[in-house]
C-alpha cells in the first residue's frame, strides 16, 4: 500500500481522528480541515456509488 492511502486510512480511523494534534494552532487547523475534507469526500464517493447501482 503507497503513503497517499496510507495516509487516507489514518485520517479515516476514529482512534486518530479525534486524537490531539501536536504542533502550532495554524498546523493544527490545516491537518483538521485536511481531515474534515477528506470525511466529507468519502462521503460523497460512497453516496454517488450507492446512487449508481440503484438505477
Amino acid at each position: 500500500m503507497g503513503p497517499f492511502f496510507e495516509k487516507i486510512a489514518h485520517y479515516v480511523n476514529p482512534i486518530h481522528l479525534f486524537k490531539k494534534e501536536k504542533g502550532d494552532l495554524n498546523l493544527r487547523a490545516m491537518h483538521t480541515i485536511n481531515k474534515i475534507s477528506m470525511l466529507m469526500f468519502l462521503i460523497c464517493i460512497i453516496v454517488l456509488a450507492v446512487r449508481h447501482f440503484n438505477r
